[in-house]
C-alpha cells in the first residue's frame, strides 16, 4: 500500500487505509469480499499474490460490489510488481472498469479479454492485455492460482 500511495488520486494520499478483507482472515469467497466492502463511495485497493509469489492488483475509485454492468471511473487502474511497480491507467478507449457477480469479478476489458479477473471462490484468476488499460499480463502467466488476496478501503 505505501508504494502505491503516489499513484492514487491526490485526494486519497493522506487518508488512512484499512484492511476490509483478507483471504487469510476471511477465507476464499467472492461473496464475502463483496460483503466486506466499504461504503459505495469509498475506493478500494485489491492486492493479490499468486502461487508464484507475483504481486499485482487493481485500484477502483468505487467500492468493489456485485453489479449487472460495468461501473467505475477513469481513476481506476491496474498495477503489477513484476519485478518493479508498473501502473496501467485508463486509455479512454472504453468504460469497462469493474464488473462482478457471485461467479466472477472483472477489471478492464474489451474484445473478450480482461485486464484482471477472479473466480467466485478466489482460487483462480487471469490477466490479459485489454483495451481499457493497455496493460501487460499482470502475472507471469495469463491464468494463475491465488495464494493471498486483500482488499483495502478508506
Amino acid at each position: 500500500v505505501p508504494q502505491l500511495g503516489l499513484q492514487l488520486p491526490p485526494r486519497l494520499t493522506q487518508q488512512p487505509w484499512h484492511l476490509l478483507y483478507s483471504t487469510g482472515r476471511d477465507g476464499f469467497s467472492l461473496r464475502t469480499l463483496y460483503r466486506s466492502g466499504a461504503r459505495q463511495d469509498s475506493p478500494a485497493l485489491l492486492l493479490i499474490r499468486d502461487t508464484e509469489a507475483q504481486a499485482f492488483g487493481a485500484f477502483s475509485a468505487s467500492a468493489i460490489r456485485s453489479s449487472s454492468g460495468f461501473y467505475g471511473t477513469g481513476e481506476t487502474f491496474l498495477f503489477s510488481f513484476c519485478p518493479e511497480l508498473k501502473v496501467f491507467r485508463w486509455t479512454g478507449r472504453n468504460d469497462f472498469f469493474v464488473k462482478g457477480d457471485v461467479n466472477l469479478l472483472m477489471v478492464g476489458g474489451g474484445s473478450g479479454r480482461f485486464g484482471l479477473w477472479l473466480d467466485g471462490d478466489l482460487h483462480h484468476g487471469g490477466s490479459q492485455p485489454c483495451e481499457t488499460f493497455d496493460n501487460e499480463t499482470l502475472s507471469h502467466r495469463e491464468e494463475f492460482c491465488i495464494q493471498d488476496l486483500e482488499m483495502w478501503g478508506l
